[in-house]
This record gives structure tokens, C-alpha cells and sequence, in this order.
């Protein structure tokens, strides 16, 4: 199978085709900078593969939680070239994400993920690599205080994602002694991306384009104003 990843939720920016088994990536720290490079990246990655976007069996995109302005420029430009090659969908969580990173680069089966959500907070989850090497949820995902977050089950964990730099102290005195080590510059990318999303496809997690959304995490933002076409860069 042949698929398109976009990531534009941090500071990072990315793109990935899975193509039969293998990933190409373009990734770039790019704060504030997303909605100039989401679409070039996405082309070249393209031509370089030699494919194009109706060679594809699906887009997949990281919906969030994150930047609310990157998950929405992501969320609008899989919604424009999905609609536009009659391909289907598939939202990836993107602290999945991190915690898929963490699993396949750090080989670590437990991860505590916490992404940087501003005002005092952190988007929080907690995954667990299932027998096949993908992470799967425990518990649910949230945004709360550092010193609010769950703690996790007994065994040892891994700290993975931007909250943990900006947080870092909460997070270990409220997680002490379950996570042993931590790496803070782990990012959601768009190989991750693309890897959870070739699993979702399996398993018939497809939607159509007008049902690919943020999810944004916090109630206030997903009671404000809807996603609009002309967000796309």
C-alpha cells in the first residue's frame, strides 16, 4: 500500500510516503513556519517517489493534541487533497505519535507522553507496545496541570515529548520512581505518523474527508468557531 503522512501539530513540520514498506520522510524544526512548507514538502517527497497523489490508497494526517493552529493547517490540507483525489483518511492521535517514536527509536515498550500545552498545562497519555510493536492507549488522553497527571502502572516507564522540558521537574516529582528516563526532543513525525495510520488502514480506520477534524483535546476549543477551507495555506 501507498500513503501520504502530513505532521504540522509542534514545532516540527513533516511529510512521509509509506510506499510498500518503506518510508521517506521530509522533517524540519519550523516554528510559525508550517503552512509554507507542509505543501512543498508533501510535493517533493511525492516526485521524488515517483507517485502521485492518485497512486495513493489514503492521506493520514496527525489531528492532534497540539499547536491549535499547526493540527488545523494539517487537518485543511489532507481535507483539500483528499476531496480533491477522492482518497480516504485516516487521523492519527499525536501523542501516538510520540509514543511510537519513543518505541521504535529509543525501543522503549512503556512511554509517558507529555506535549508543551501552554498555560501551566501538558497533553498527557500513557502507551504500552502491544505484541505486534504498536503502542496502544492506557488510560485516556488529557491536558492538565504537570502535578495532575495519572500515574502509571507499576513497571518502568519512559518520558517522552516537549512537556517534559518544560515540565520536567512536576512531571518526574509526580511520576517518581515509575519513569526511569526521559528525551525531551522526541517530536511527533510524519514516519510515525505514517506507520500508526498503515495499521489504522488495516483495521478499516478510514474516513471520509469532511470527517477528518483536530481534535484538539480541550472543550473550549472544540466549542469555537469550525475548521474553514480558506485555513488552508
Amino acid at each position: 500500500m501507498k500513503l501520504l503522512a502530513l505532521d504540522t501539530s509542534t514545532d516540527a513540520c513533516s511529510a512521509a510516503v509509506y510506499a510498500d514498506g518503506a518510508v521517506h520522510e521530509r522533517f524540519e524544526l519550523a516554528p510559525r513556519r508550517h503552512a509554507r512548507l507542509i505543501l512543498p514538502m508533501a510535493h517533493e517527497l511525492l516526485q521524488a517517489c515517483g507517485l502521485a497523489l492518485s497512486d495513493l490508497d489514503a492521506l493520514a494526517f496527525a489531528a492532534g493534541p497540539g499547536s491549535f493552529t499547526g493540527v488545523r493547517i494539517a487537518t485543511a490540507v489532507v481535507q483539500g487533497l483528499a476531496m480533491g483525489a477522492r482518497l480516504p483518511v485516516i487521523a492519527v492521535s499525536t501523542l501516538a505519535a510520540v509514543g511510537q517514536a519513543a518505541s521504535d527509536m529509543a525501543c522503549r515498550p512503556a512511554v509517558a507522553v507529555a506535549l508543551d500545552a501552554r498555560m501551566g498545562e501538558v497533553y498527557f497519555a500513557l502507551y504500552r507496545r502491544g505484541d505486534q510493536g504498536w503502542m496502544r492507549l492506557e488510560g485516556e488522553e488529557r491536558v492538565c496541570a504537570p502535578d495532575a497527571v495519572p500515574a502509571p502502572a507499576a513497571g518502568e516507564w519512559f518520558g517522552a515529548g516537549t512537556g517534559w522540558r518544560a515540565y520536567g521537574a512536576a512531571l518526574s516529582k509526580r511520576l517518581s520512581p515509575a519513569v526511569v528516563a526521559v528525551d525531551a526532543e522526541i517530536y511527533p513525525r510524519a514516519r510515525h505518523v505514517a506507520r500508526l495510520a498503515v495499521h489504522g488502514f488495516e483495521h478499516g480506520r478510514l474516513l471520509a474527508p469532511a470527517q477528518a477534524v483536530p481534535n484538539y483535546v480541550r472543550d473550549s476549543v472544540v466549542r469555537a468557531a469550525p475548521l474553514r477551507h480558506r485555513d488552508t495555506p
